[in-house]
């Protein structure tokens, strides 16, 4: 559900894991039960999205720090580049519905993505999904950043970058925190929880 009406709409910003690109951690886990003692579901009960993921997110901390954090998950000595491999299995497919959506507006109306993704997982869909990288004027990534959603500064950031209003932003996320965050800081957000909610969203605000 996105809040009342703006005035204008100058700008759109758009998450890209669960709104522009499909997830499913569950394929990660199950990759990784194939390295561990453990079954997916075990693993996906141990594995925690903490301070060090998000420190993994804003570029803090590099690969192999993080992948030992995952190694303890796992009980497991797996190398890196298995735990890579399962790690890139999180990415399902570009959203065709949503893309179809942006190729549209994207003619007419500035168009940004802004990802919570670590370094290794930006090279994987960069490569996955080349299209992403060209539709939008830039995607803002919290590796590169050293900032991640919901954090005020993030946004802050981004919307400096940009150059428009907060107020006349309209951004999507799949996650509730990180549109509160956004609606904290002055832009106008919608919850990305069905396959109609961008479209839902862009009509509810005038923009299509």
């Amino acid at each position: 559900m996105s809040e009342p009406l703006p005035a204008t709409i100058d700008a759109l910003l758009f998450d890209l894991g669960g709104v522009i690109i499909d997830i499913d951690f569950g394929r990660v886990f199950a990759h990784w039960a194939t390295l561990s003692p453990l079954s997916a579901q075990q693993i996906a009960e141990r594995f925690v999205f903490d301070e060090r993921y998000h420190r993994y997110e804003r570029g803090e901390i590099g690969d192999t720090a993080f992948f030992d954090v995952v190694r303890d998950a796992l009980q497991s000595d797996a190398a890196d580049a298995q735990i890579l491999a399962g790690w890139n299995a999180v990415f399902t497919g570009q959203n065709e519905t949503n893309m179809a959506l942006v190729r549209e507006l994207a003619a007419r109306l500035p168009s940004y993505a802004f990802t919570n993704t670590s370094a290794s997982h930006q090279r994987a869909w960069s490569r996955a999904y080349p299209e992403v990288g060209r539709v939008f004027r830039r995607v803002f990534s919290s590796a590169e950043m050293g900032m991640r959603k919901p954090e005020r500064a993030a946004f802050d950031a981004v919307v400096a970058t940009i150059g428009t209003p907060p107020e006349r932003i309209l951004f999507f996320d799949d996650l509730p925190s990180n549109v509160a965050g956004a609606r904290a800081a002055g832009l106008h957000a919608v919850l990305v929880d069905d396959s109609d909610a961008v479209r839902s969203g862009l009509q509810a605000h005038g923009v299509i």
